[in-house]
């Protein structure tokens, strides 16, 4: 059995499936061991592959107690073991990194549709680029996002010029329903070098009476369906963990989770954690 990304099945009232709580099972009962974790960090942590002997000296425990941990792990599909001479190299599995969070979002609920959470997104809500006449309505509801405490790290809106300046013009888009802007979704370059060109991050935000009605799924699917077309190759975003709707929405259009940036940033006088996210173009577009 392996680590596996991708995203989890449901049964069709919602649960969790019977073979993804299976899976899972069997990854959280691999960890239910002290010293099968410190092992697991310990190589994640090392960068580089490591020896046996290296890790039964780190961890202080005999070399066959570090080979029948290492040797759990790598049938779980946690590390890698290779032998090069008369040494075991161990390494990290990539897809731990992100198969493991994605299990905890999944066992946690955060993947599972919201009480009252539209099933689609919705076909009354107008989706157009921003116009020059909306940045008033756009700044309002982005005052409507920091005002939950969850939503930003900002704790002053940007001016208008700010926001120019950094969304990509052709990646701004507002939701209308009856007339009136609902919500915004944008995209900014994370660098200005041409190896990332199509790597950008991402914001959503729903305004204040309009949230938990579909705009926001209406909105991020149009916004991924856009940048997919244009070529960008990979979305990213930071999104609070207190924050399981946009988690959910995020998921719900593609992201996966990567990991959690643990008290990345000064909040409102304590430190926040922001849980990182990623979509990558199915088809990655074709390098000229």
């Amino acid at each position: 059995m392996s680590i596996i990304g991708g995203m989890t099945t449901t049964a069709p009232e919602g649960l969790l499936a019977a073979q993804d709580a299976t899976t899972y099972a069997e990854w959280f009962a691999c960890l239910a061991e002290p010293t099968r974790v410190r092992l697991l960090h310990a190589v994640a942590i090392a960068g580089r592959a490591v020896t046996v002997g290296e890790l039964t000296e780190q961890l202080g425990v005999s070399q066959s107690t570090c080979s029948h941990h290492l040797r759990k792990l790598a049938d779980t599909g946690f590390v890698r073991l290779r032998k090069e001479g008369t040494a075991t190299l161990v390494t990290v599995n990539p897809a731990c990194c992100t198969g493991l969070p994605h299990a905890a979002d999944a066992v946690m609920g955060v993947l599972a549709p919201r009480p009252g959470q539209p099933a689609e997104a919705r076909t009354d809500v107008a989706i157009r680029a921003l116009d020059p006449g909306d940045w008033a309505a756009v700044r309002r509801i982005y005052a409507e996002g920091i005002a939950t405490g969850d939503a930003t790290f900002e704790t002053d809106v940007p001016t208008k010029s700010t926001l120019d300046a950094k969304w990509l013009p052709d990646h701004r888009w507002v939701a209308e329903v009856d007339g009136r802007v609902a919500g915004w979704a944008a995209a900014t370059l994370i660098s200005p070098r041409a190896c990332y060109a199509g790597v950008a991050e991402t914001s959503l935000y729903v305004g204040d009476g309009w949230r938990g009605r579909g705009i926001g799924k209406t909105l991020i699917h149009h916004q991924v369906s856009a940048a997919d077309a244009s070529g960008l190759w990979t979305l990213q975003t930071g999104i609070f963990p207190e924050n399981r709707a946009s988690l959910a929405l995020h998921h719900d259009a593609g992201f996966r989770t990567l990991g959690v940036r643990d008290r990345i940033g000064h909040h409102h006088g304590r430190w926040r954690d922001v849980i990182f996210l990623e979509r990558r173009r199915p088809d990655n577009p074709p390098i000229r």
